[in-house]
């Protein structure tokens, strides 16, 4: 039996702590300055909790906007719960962290993707740091030997 250390995993815990952190930190005291949030899930996720004619609209993914009105902002280990305003429709959602597919603060240009690699030995999610104009685009296919990679916050400091 080998064992080794699943960095993979363990980066994708880390980043969606910070996710949670930042959200504790915005139900607490608002968002600051001109920080909003872009964040994508997987509709059919079976934690996530929307309208009936949300997961309809959005059969695969949705992309929500936390920035000039949101309601009712609540954080947990596990998820967060928001009310949004769709067409002046008041809809509440829970969205667990494992359905976030990317989170972006477009403001001070941060991002976040969260991949999931189709092997045959591993089912483990992947977390990729993506500058934002790359946000857009699909991530390319990798192989076997091109999965591990450094991650660098740097690019992100001011």
């Amino acid at each position: 039996m080998t064992r080794s250390i699943d960095y993979g995993n363990l980066m994708h815990r880390a980043m969606r702590g910070l996710i949670q952190e930042v959200l504790v930190g915005v139900a607490k005291s608002g968002l600051p300055g001109k920080h909003h949030f872009f964040i994508t899930f997987d509709t059919m996720h079976p934690d996530v909790e929307i309208a009936d004619w949300l997961s309809d609209r959005y059969p695969g993914e949705m992309t929500i906007v936390l920035q000039h009105w949101f309601d009712g902002l609540e954080v947990t280990d596990e998820g967060f719960a928001v009310t949004l305003n769709f067409g002046d429709n008041p809809e509440p959602l829970y969205i667990p962290y494992d359905a976030i597919k990317t989170f972006v603060d477009p403001s001070v240009e941060f991002g976040l993707r969260f991949e999931t690699q189709e092997d045959e030995t591993e089912d483990d999610d992947e977390v990729e740091e993506a500058p934002m104009d790359e946000m857009a685009e699909p991530a390319p296919t990798k192989t076997k030997s091109e999965k591990a990679q450094v991650v660098s916050l740097d690019s992100f400091r001011k």
